[in-house]
């Protein structure tokens, strides 16, 4: 009896070792980022978003149909609307989630800003300048920045690309372009 319980521990760790070296737990494949250097040395990327195909939530209250079927919207928020997005680079790959919050306000005026969550790499929180707007481009800063973007402060750009009118699946493209530098290189460049 005591043999077997010896044998049974000694094959359980052997198919343990045996297993975590040929099984692949999580075979998760990661994009390369697809970063460029900017003019001013720091650096610039480029995302998009295929309207309508890259919608996950869309609405606002008193929007029909909304995305996903059913989603209600509390009365409170009558002056805001919330979407969420599938994030793709140039190479029109998935590489995260973008959602964007909008805020009419009679007094303040419009709110407009967006998070992007590039998993393995961070998350961007940007405040859009809704009346700053340049070659058909609504202008915002980068406000914070987890992970890879925590020490980076930068500028970023919203635009509506119109695609195929006659195709209900291109209906068009909402392109992000970002330009950072690091806090690091900002100060030894004033240096």
């Amino acid at each position: 009896m005591f043999k077997t319980f010896i044998f049974g521990i000694v094959l359980g760790v052997v198919g343990t070792i045996v297993a975590v070296l040929f099984v692949p737990v999580v075979d998760q494949a990661r994009e390369n980022s697809v970063v460029t250097v900017a003019t001013n040395g720091g650096s610039a990327e480029a995302f998009h978003i295929n309207i309508p195909t890259d919608r996950i939530v869309v609405g606002a209250p008193g929007d029909t149909p909304t995305l996903p079927p059913g989603l209600t919207w509390p009365d409170e928020l009558s002056t805001a609307s919330a979407d969420m997005y599938k994030l793709r680079n140039v190479h029109n790959a998935v590489i995260g989630v973008a959602s964007r919050v909008v805020l009419s306000d009679a007094e303040q005026g419009d709110v407009v800003e967006w998070v992007l969550h590039l998993p393995a790499r961070g998350s961007l929180y940007v405040g859009m300048d809704v009346d700053n707007v340049q070659d058909g481009a609504r202008l915002g800063t980068l406000h914070r920045g987890t992970r890879e973007f925590a020490k980076t402060q930068g500028a970023f750009s919203e635009r509506w690309v119109a695609g195929d009118s006659n195709d209900e699946l291109n209906r068009g493209k909402i392109e992000l372009v970002s330009r950072f530098m690091s806090v690091a290189e900002q100060t030894s460049a004033v240096q």
